[in-house]
């Protein structure tokens, strides 16, 4: 873990200094705006009789949710005088919901988020809680907590930290004397051998974007190191318009041309669950995704859990980039809106949503990494993860939780156009660095 944080420091903690966060190898890029001015009002008192109520909103389904509301439950008994009301939004809705009350000026108190980016949008126009030296900042994973971090001040307290893997079926495997491939070549000789005995090699649900975002974030990463995306986004050397990512784009084409993915996974939307559905039911062998999918199966298909594990993303002939370089995702981050009536209590209850003791049972229920320092891993996944983890040369967040909003978006659009095969990867570079000149460059 040493190694990990000292290679994250120098290389990989992209949203950090990025969004104007602690100290990391984007130190050169100083935030290109301050967050709108606003003041944390104290909590104003209940009316005699009445009781302090907050809303509270959240994405993830399962077990996390009942360790969220089983959170709620506890914090609302001790506190007689408050009532927490739990609203759980699916991700793919999740995003555009929160920024209409936003704009409406009808936030939650305490809502999700990743950090990064999409974060900071939010603390830009004043519409997030400063809430620096309201918590120990020891209980927390620095890279973790720096993703929410802009100039020095502190907007969302993290729980989760989620790592991208190729999850397979084992007895699929099995049945046809395959290994979980560490290289392209052994890849593609994986899906030839699946095609041949009819089984669908990887599931994609790819309507929302931003599944198939991690293909092009994994290929950039192994083709031109995790230094490519950087210099690409620090305006310091390659742009998104590099050959390495124009490779990447035709890497991604390549996959599609040999029907390595389902039909039409362009259509097939993430939270409704089909695409999980072909992993559950056999149909298909592999699907690349967030440890969030271990929550899920328990949720939805737990006898299939035994069935599965996880392998790291395949290195790629002649790539410049480390095979032990993961995808990492902040997430969730509690933070507190800035017009929340009760904002002390609404920084208790993210205290509390971050305790150790909360965050001992989200990663003994739900198989995941804890961004909280004194968490023990148990649960075989959530251990192997943190292993991944550790052992990992550099780190990258989801692109668009880390690049500006408007850029955010031309990345997923760009990269489903070249999953569907009606924008060039060419096309796809250039119309990223365009914009990345328009926005990052002022």
């Amino acid at each position: 873990m040493k190694k990990l944080l000292t290679s994250l420091t120098a290389l990989s903690m992209l949203a950090l200094t990025a969004c104007g966060g602690g100290a990391s190898q984007q130190a050169s890029k100083p935030a290109t705006s301050e967050p709108a001015k606003q003041e944390a009002p104290a909590s104003k008192p209940a009316a005699s009789g009445e009781k302090k109520v907050l809303e509270y909103w959240y994405i993830d389904p399962g077990e996390k949710e009942k360790v969220y509301q089983e959170t709620v439950q506890k914090f609302n008994e001790e506190h007689p005088d408050v009532e927490i009301k739990a609203l759980r939004i699916p991700n793919d809705a999740y995003k555009q919901k929160l920024a209409v009350a936003m704009s409406g000026g009808n936030p939650p108190d305490i809502f999700h988020s990743w950090g990064g980016g999409w974060l900071k949008a939010f603390v830009e126009a004043g519409n997030v809680l400063d809430i620096s030296g309201k918590f120990d900042e020891a209980r927390f994973n620095k890279l973790a907590l720096g993703n929410s971090t802009f100039n020095d001040k502190v907007y969302g307290l993290p729980l989760g930290l989620s790592l991208t893997h190729f999850y397979y079926n084992k007895d699929i495997f099995a049945k046809y004397n395959l290994t979980p491939p560490k290289t392209w070549d052994e890849l593609v000789s994986v899906i030839e051998t699946l095609k041949q005995n009819n089984v669908i090699p990887i599931t994609l649900a790819n309507k929302t974007k931003w599944p198939g975002a991690y293909y092009l974030m994994y290929l950039a990463d192994r083709i031109g190191s995790e230094q490519l995306f950087l210099e690409a986004f620090n305006r310091t050397g390659r742009g998104f318009d590099d050959p390495d990512y124009v490779k990447a784009g035709e890497y991604i084409q390549k996959l599609v041309d040999m029907e390595a993915f389902n039909p039409g996974f362009n259509g097939v939307p993430w939270d409704a669950g089909q695409g999980r559905q072909l992993m559950y039911s056999e149909q298909s062998a592999m699907l690349l995704i967030s440890n969030s999918f271990i929550n899920n199966i328990r949720d939805e298909s737990p006898e299939f859990e035994k069935k599965v594990d996880f392998f790291d993303f395949p290195s790629i002939p002649g790539g410049k980039g480390d095979p032990t370089n993961l995808g990492v995702n902040s997430s969730p981050v509690w933070s507190v809106s800035a017009t929340s009536k009760y904002p002390d209590v609404a920084v208790e209850f993210i205290n509390e949503l971050t305790s150790v003791e909360t965050a001992q049972a989200y990663a003994d229920r739900t198989g995941s990494v804890t961004a909280i320092n004194a968490v023990n891993y148990a649960d075989p996944f959530a251990k192997r993860l943190a292993e991944s983890l550790a052992k990992a040369n550099a780190v990258h967040f989801p692109y668009d939780q880390t690049v500006p909003p408007e850029l955010a978006e031309l990345h997923k659009d760009t990269t489903q156009a070249i999953f569907g095969k009606t924008m060039t990867p060419e096309e796809a570079a250039k119309q990223m660095e365009a914009k990345a000149k328009e926005i990052l460059d002022k």
